[in-house]
């Protein structure tokens, strides 16, 4: 299986012109082996779209309502249909930083369900917090858990085993905004990514690829991606560099 590297620009960079260069960059030179997904500002995705031929079109975020089901009356919000319409194939949902900002588990169920039902593919983001991970690792495996069953809660099956559900585990205390660069160890990453492959295997067919994602750069990609349970890996700060992320690509492709 191919492995996954999704580059989340989050609120960058700052021009349409400067993220057609970058993604243009990005595209020109993907390796057979490997999928890469470019997650840019929303203002970008109709134009970045025209001009990747590689990459595929990732949305960092979406809202649970769409226009034709009656939906409309949400000030600032974007739907997975008006995502689907400007050739999106991936969204990012439940990130740490929308969590941060108040988004419930609630929430980021309704997001799921609104991806999965338009036929596009989730990236669901879950891991805990600092004052979790020092309690150590089996409660840091409970919350995951917890996390898993508010955001997968009533799916349908027909959903979820259409291959579409990607998981990341995003340990928040590991993120470069949060920890100072401080990644997670792989072994570590590793057994929570196991952790995760048993919650879902029940309720999940096809297994579910999961991803990592804490502070991934090109020093420690190759320790991440070389064990065969992690499937990729969402990049954030580290995807607006181009030879860095180009270098992450390559490592990837590897495996």
């Amino acid at each position: 299986m191919k492995k996954i590297i999704i580059a989340n620009w989050k609120m960058n960079p700052a021009s349409e012109k400067e993220a057609e260069r970058l993604a243009r960059q990005i595209d020109g030179e993907i390796p057979r082996g490997v999928e890469v997904v470019i997650a840019p500002p929303f203002p970008f995705l109709s134009p970045l779209n025209q001009v990747m031929k590689k990459a595929k079109l990732g949305a960092q975020d979406v809202f649970w309502e769409n226009p034709s089901a009656g939906g409309g009356a949400y000030t600032g919000e974007v739907s997975s249909s008006q995502l689907k319409s400007l050739g999106v194939k991936y969204v990012i949902v439940g990130h740490s930083e929308r969590r941060a900002l108040g988004e419930t588990e609630n929430q980021v169920n309704k997001k799921v369900i609104a991806v999965l039902t338009a036929g596009l593919k989730v990236i669901l983001c879950v891991g805990e917090p600092p004052a979790v991970r020092r309690r150590g690792l089996a409660a840091a495996k409970r919350f995951v858990k917890q996390q898993l069953s508010k955001n997968l809660y009533g799916i349908k099956s027909y959903l979820l085993n259409t291959n579409r559900l990607i998981v990341t585990y995003e340990p928040i205390w590991a993120i470069s905004s949060v920890s100072g660069g401080k990644s997670d160890t792989p072994e570590d990453a590793v057994r929570m990514i196991q952790f995760i492959k048993r919650v879902l295997k029940a309720r999940v067919k096809p297994e579910a690829g999961i991803l990592y994602g804490g502070s991934v750069d090109a020093k420690n990609a190759e320790g991440f991606l070389k064990h065969d349970e992690i499937g990729g890996a969402l990049v954030g700060g580290a995807s607006l560099k181009q030879l860095e992320f180009r270098k992450i690509v390559r490592i990837a492709s590897k495996f």
